[in-house]
This record gives C-alpha cells, structure tokens and sequence, in this order.
C-alpha cells in the first residue's frame, strides 16, 4: 500500500501499533557437552611446546663427514687366507742363521737329472709365405704329400665303377633293343651317304630361306610383310634345329 501510496495520505494521518517480532533463540547442538568433556580429556600441559624433559645432545656427538654413508662389511675370511699367504718376514741383518737344517728335496740334483734324462723337444714345422717373415704350420697348409701314402691311394672309388657299370648295361640293353626291332624290320638304319645327303639338302634349303629373308624390305609396314617374315624365321629355326640333330648323332635310325 504504500508503495503505491504517497506518504502524505489520508490514510496515514492515523497512528499505528508498532508490530515487534521475536527473536529466534540460538541454536545449541546437543553434543555440546559431550565435545566439552572429549577435549579436556584428550588435551596434555606440552601438547604444542614439546616435552617437558628432552636430553641436552653431547658437543662431542657432532655429525662427522661420511658418517651416513653405507660401509661394506669386511669379510674376515679373505684377511685369514692373506695371513696364511704371507710369507715370513726378511731375517735382519744381525740375526744368525739356522745351521745344520737340509730340505727335504735336492732341488740341484733333481733339475740335472730331470734334463738329462728329458726328451729334446721337437721344433714344429713351419713354412714362410712373405718377405717380412709371416710363419703357418705346415701339416694343415696342404703342402705335405702325405695322402700319397695311403692304401687306398690312385684306386678309384667304388661309386664311380657302379656308376660306369650301369652305364655299360644300359648301353648294351638299348643295343640289344636296336638289334631286335631292325630284325623284326620296324626301323631302318640311315647310312653314312644319305644322312650326308640329308644334311647337305637342310643347309641347302636354309642357304635359300636365308637369301630371301635378306631379300626383304627394310620397312615392313603391312600385315601381309610381317606374316612373310614371320613364316621364314620359323622355317629358318627349324632347319637350324633339324641340322643340329643330325649333326650331333652319327647313327639315325627310321621307323618303317
């Protein structure tokens, strides 16, 4: 209302009763005497000032250098054997020595002995590759003929003469095979005449192959150019192949 209202209004001209509102009590937690109890019964005169009695440290216990440092421990069984290694101290000058003491062994005698009696050692067999003196042995060098004095030295080894036996047998089994077909008249055996006149016909035709594939244009443009060519280096080929068979073998035989 009066908000909306100025303060000079009708309605304010009339005193009112001034409306006063309590006050809340404070809150009191319920704990509150328990909490009071805990903390008198937990809390000491030297909590935060520290003991009442602390020992006064020694001037004489001052931290020294490498003090923290880890120290191996010594192991007393390598000072024991040091000990019993040690040999005896040098005798002074003025101290006599022990008379009438022998060792037990004559080292003199026995050292002579021992090389007389010895057998001479025997030099090792070198050989010398360079001009700077480089020394091998001589036994794994390769250079010791001592294969030559072997039993079985210069025989032939047995899977060469089974080798050249199976050779022989097969030889003379085709042989045998030639033999009964040419009697049986299935092939005929070509002769030295013919087969020379077979061979020089073969040169002769490729002699003529040959001229002619020489005889072609240089530019070969059209389908029916290259099919020429073509014909002759097969033709060509195969003459060479049929040459080189009849050249390789000297008898040729032919089916009936």
């Amino acid at each position: 209302m009066t908000d909306f209202c100025p303060s000079e209004n009708i309605y304010n001209l009339i005193p009112r009763d001034e409306v006063t509102v309590p006050k809340a009590s404070r809150y009191t937690s319920t704990f509150r005497e328990q909490v009071k109890q805990e903390a008198q019964k937990n809390k000491c005169s030297n909590k935060t000032m520290g003991p009442a009695k602390v020992e006064v440290p020694c001037p004489k216990d001052y931290l020294q250098k490498h003090s923290k440092e880890l120290k191996m421990q010594e192991k007393k069984t390598e000072r024991c054997v040091v000990d019993e290694k040690r040999k005896p101290a040098v005798p002074r000058r003025t101290e006599q020595p022990i008379m009438g003491v022998q060792t037990k062994k004559n080292f003199i005698t026995t050292n002579a002995t021992e090389a007389i009696l010895g057998v001479p050692k025997k030099p090792e067999h070198i050989f010398v590759d360079s001009r700077k003196g480089d020394k091998h042995p001589l036994e794994t060098s390769g250079l010791v003929p001592k294969y030559i004095k072997r039993k079985d030295y210069g025989v032939t080894p047995e899977y060469i003469c089974k080798r050249k036996e199976e050779v022989i047998r097969a030889q003379e089994e085709y042989d045998n095979y030639v033999r009964e077909r040419l009697r049986q008249g299935a092939m005929k055996q070509l002769s030295e005449e013919e087969r020379t006149s077979v061979l020089e016909g073969l040169k002769k035709n490729w002699d003529e192959l040959h001229h002619e594939y020489q005889g072609l244009s240089v530019v070969i443009d059209t389908p029916p150019k290259k099919i020429h060519k073509e014909r002759l280096e097969a033709q060509m080929r195969q003459l060479e192949r049929d040459i080189e068979l009849i050249e390789r073998h000297r008898i040729i035989y032919i089916a009936n």
